[in-house]
């Protein structure tokens, strides 16, 4: 229940909003036909953007224990060229949502859950959305 109250009141502090910006990046990706993996990264990330509470971001290769053709090397190379295209513009708008956020008492915990996402925003090649329970248990391995 207080899952779906977070998510709902995220939704609409912001949580749409960001949601559609990491949509239209994502379609700018699949116009370049090159950027299909990354266009299909930010349409899952952005529905992750939207509803954040109860799932988490985590590595594939923290998931599957063992590294895949995203995680290793290609990951690195594909994480610098998002980076350099949208990342860093999606990082900063996260940032600026979390300033606004901070500025009220209620907005605190959705701030960080932004300063979350500007994180995942910097280099999402390689990583997985999971249920948060999903996620404790891996984390217990």
């Amino acid at each position: 229940m207080i899952r779906t109250i977070g998510n709902i009141l995220w939704f609409l502090l912001g949580g749409l909003v960001m949601g559609l910006a990491w949509w239209c990046i994502g379609l700018l990706a699949f116009i370049t036909i090159i950027g299909i993996p990354w266009g299909r990264s930010c349409l899952v990330i952005g529905q992750f953007t939207m509803w954040p509470f109860g799932r988490e971001a985590i590595g594939r290769d923290v998931l599957r224990q063992r590294e895949d053709v995203g995680t290793g090397l290609l990951g690195l190379l594909g994480n610098v060229i998002w980076f350099v295209f949208a990342g860093f513009w999606l990082a900063v708008a996260h940032i600026m949502m979390a300033l606004a956020l901070f500025l009220t008492i209620i907005g605190i915990p959705f701030g960080l859950q932004h300063l979350k996402l500007a994180g995942i925003a910097l280099a999402p090649v390689g990583k997985t959305i999971v249920s948060s329970d999903v996620a404790n248990v891996t984390r217990a391995r």
